[in-house]
């Protein structure tokens, strides 16, 4: 076994890790040129921080925005320790360098003993930790997912800001003559009480290449900046229409490509009668497709526009290969169900967590509650396809894409091309959504493809709605079954969960590290989190996975397991509250007795959503608990049926996401949240039927429209913990504190998704 294989399988951890200063790489402390894009005037600090000839601060951003609102709160903890107005941070695209890395995305993959998540983990953790964000570094991830942006550069950014702040003091009081701890800074001017004074651009030069020592960012008492409420800086761009997205791309000469992909999952190109296609207007070339990044094959047609392009896709005849017995074509959803059943039934799987002797318990039992919880796959329906454009010229290869994973872009982009990493440059544009399909670049490598064939022109590759659709990286299809014991004294005295699926990041590092063999074998947290990690004080436990491959590409969805475990756990934990005749509220708190965390956000929930308090006829409330990413969320929906059809009138949310940087974002994600975690919940459904999805745009995969979605309140619990996620948190209690309300109006337990009445 290799050692970092060693290492990534018996490391017992989880969430995003705080990397000191000093353990970072060393040229991430200083102005690497190659770091940071040069700019006449501009003077590079270290690998995160310039400062411009004006004073302005030039922020290294190596975290993509998909609407989550990032970009403005990493730009807030530079202006925090700078002492710089926040308006005066610009962004500038961080380089495809390890240093970099995202820590939080690897970390997520392992298990952890869930009693760690409530005090200070211990000695061998916090050293484990450190091991990963070594590996991770190596390995160069670089990733925004996880909801780890913020958590992952909360100490390194800060401490990077505050070492600029302390090298440009410091030139100012050699030059001025005058000991450092005189000098002042307001708005990024430093003064002295002398009456010399000079903006940070006047000092750049001579700061540059200077390292001072011991130094701490601001104590939380001086924050003028973090906490407080500031307008996001992607906003105004995007009102005016001036903001870039992938789509957005416009080069000169640069032509339009439209794919085709073949119909079943995982299928290869054709033979291709491309007469009609080139006889139409603008239409220059078609192009077999391969399969790339664990996609589909296909073909492509280049144009002068995107409409033409697609035109001529649809008019080229083509003859898919029929789909060999046993592989992903002969697979259906139907069947699928029936093997995850039938695991569930027989295979033992892997136990992520045990404790107390539930068999004993179980066999001393009174009375048991068995029930199975189903999850259907899901696509991310990104408003924006995907999309890449890409120019292949003089032997270099330049890219232009809205992507999560810039480094895997770029090593597709080279793999593709034939050519080195370094040949090849990487330009992220904002997003149109991500929600973890951004992960994958089997469209990066479409794009280059293409590129390739046109002669050095750029081309544009755009998925059209039906492509994205049926050739997703789906949320895998989950089973779950729960047993649970009731002894003498209507007490629950244990509680059995076991759960089968595909793995998704074996499958997603496969695509992402081929040239890994050992950490793809790993037992996959994601698969369990959320039904292994129960807040809950049930005495006897025991969780475990049964990890499958049906044939289907899947990948990760906002919030990865939490999102279909949440519903199975909390639906299941309101199912023995009514079986012990309690109220719901009340029969969480009372197994919340050792996690003091999780009663202050659901007591904060339930608190402003009026448990218990009368309602308007035919109205019902439903409560759900679930930590991810860091962070407890509690909700609290208010439904009705009309006329057939379920209605949420009102979603309050209660989050303990550590300390905030920005509250409004926090808002906005808990709103981004519900309605996301809404849509699947009423109408989230993908059916396979011979390697083929039938549902293929909007119409057959609806999205809750304006009319349909709910109020949603929020409330942050006051934290001086360690930032935790915030873009995630709040889609996993969505179903089950709708499935719970309904139950509460209807008296049917809907343990399948989505939810029908």
């Amino acid at each position: 076994m290799k050692r970092r294989t060693w290492i990534l399988s018996a490391l017992g951890v989880t969430g995003a890790l705080v990397v000191g200063w000093g353990a970072m790489p060393a040229r991430s402390r200083l102005g690497s040129p190659e770091l940071m894009l040069p700019t006449q005037g501009d003077v590079a600090l270290n690998g995160w921080i310039k400062i411009a000839a004006d004073g302005a601060v030039v922020l290294a951003m190596p975290r993509s925005e998909m609407g989550q609102g990032v970009h403005t709160a990493l730009a807030m903890l530079v202006a925090e320790e700078l002492d710089v107005p926040l308006a005066r941070v610009r962004l500038e695209q961080a380089a495809a360098d390890s240093i970099y890395g995202n820590v939080a995305m690897l970390v997520a993959s392992l298990p952890f003993h869930p009693l760690d998540s409530e005090g200070e983990k211990p000695a061998k953790i916090k050293l484990a930790e450190w091991m990963v964000g070594k590996i991770a570094r190596e390995l160069g991830i670089n990733a925004t997912g996880g909801s780890s942006s913020v958590a992952d550069l909360w100490e390194p950014l800060r401490m990077a800001a505050a070492t600029a702040r302390a090298s440009l003091v410091q030139a100012a009081s050699s030059a001025w003559k005058v000991p450092a701890n005189e000098i002042t800074v307001r708005e990024g001017v430093m003064q002295h009480a002398s009456g010399q004074k000079a903006h940070y651009g006047q000092m750049g030069a001579a700061a540059a290449g200077s390292t001072p020592a011991n130094i701490t960012p601001k104590a939380r008492a001086d924050w003028k900046l973090i906490g407080q409420s500031a307008a996001r800086n992607d906003i105004p761009a995007k009102v005016m229409g001036q903001a870039q997205f992938g789509m957005d791309v416009r080069l000169p000469g640069m032509l339009f490509a439209a794919v085709r992909m073949n119909p079943v999952l995982g299928g290869a190109a054709a033979t291709m009668d491309t007469q009609a296609a080139l006889a139409l207007p603008g239409v220059s070339q078609v192009v077999a497709l391969d399969a790339w990044g664990g996609g589909t094959g296909g073909l492509a047609v280049v144009a002068s526009n995107t409409w033409q392009a697609r035109q001529g896709a649809q008019a080229v005849k083509v003859q898919w290969p029929a789909a060999a017995a046993g592989a992903s074509g002969a697979v259906d959803t139907t069947r699928i169900q029936a093997d995850l059943l039938n695991a569930l039934n027989t295979e033992s799987g892997f136990t992520f967590h045990e404790q107390g002797l539930p068999l004993k318990a179980e066999q001393t039992a009174a009375s048991r509650i068995d029930a199975l919880y189903q999850a259907p796959y899901l696509a991310h329906a990104t408003m924006e396809p995907m999309n890449c454009t890409a120019q292949v010229k003089y032997g270099k290869v330049e890219v232009w894409v809205p992507t999560q994973v810039p480094q895997m872009a770029r090593a597709m982009a080279a793999k593709v091309a034939g050519v080195k990493e370094d040949q090849v440059t990487v330009h992220v544009t904002l997003l149109g959504g991500g929600f973890g399909r951004r992960l994958e670049v089997d469209f990066v490598g479409q794009a280059v493809q293409v590129a390739m064939a046109c002669k050095g022109a750029p081309v544009q590759l755009v998925w059209s709605r039906e492509e994205d659709m049926t050739h997703d990286f789906y949320r895998p299809m989950h089973l779950a079954k729960f047993q649970a014991s009731i002894d003498a004294q209507g007490e629950v005295s244990s509680l059995r969960i076991k759960s089968a699926g595909d793995a998704i990041t074996p499958r997603w590092m496969a695509r992402a590290a081929p040239h890994l063999s050992g950490p793809i074998d790993m037992p996959d947290k994601t698969t369990s989190e959320g039904l292994f990690d129960l807040p809950y004080g049930f005495l006897n436990q025991h969780m475990s996975h049964v990890a499958t491959k049906s044939g289907v590409p899947v990948g990760f969805w906002r919030s990865v397991g939490h999102s279909h475990n949440a519903f199975f756990s909390e639906s299941f934990i309101d199912e023995l509250a009514v079986a012990t005749k309690q109220d719901p509220l009340a029969f969480r708190l009372n197994l919340l007795k050792d996690a003091p965390r999780y009663a202050a956000v659901l007591q904060l929930a339930a608190k402003q959503a009026g448990w218990g308090q009368p309602l308007p006829a035919g109205r019902a409330q439903g409560i759900a608990l679930h930590k991810s990413f860091g962070s407890i969320v509690a909700q609290v929906a208010e439904v009705s049926v009309e006329q057939g059809q379920i209605r949420v009138h009102h979603v309050v949310c209660a989050i303990d996401c550590g300390t905030v940087v920005n509250p409004d974002t926090v808002a906005q994600q808990m709103q981004s949240s519900v309605v996301y975690a809404l849509s699947a919940a009423l109408f989230g459904q993908i059916d396979i039927v011979g390697g083929v999805v039938q549902q293929n745009n909007f119409p057959s995969y609806p999205m809750v429209t304006l009319s349909q979605a709910p109020l949603v309140e929020t409330h942050i619990v006051p934290s001086t913990r360690h930032p935790a996620g915030v873009g995630e948190p709040a889609v996993p209690p969505l179903a089950p504190a709708l499935g719970n309300a309904l139950f509460a109006l209807t008296g049917k337990r809907l343990r399948a998704l989505p939810l029908k009445v």
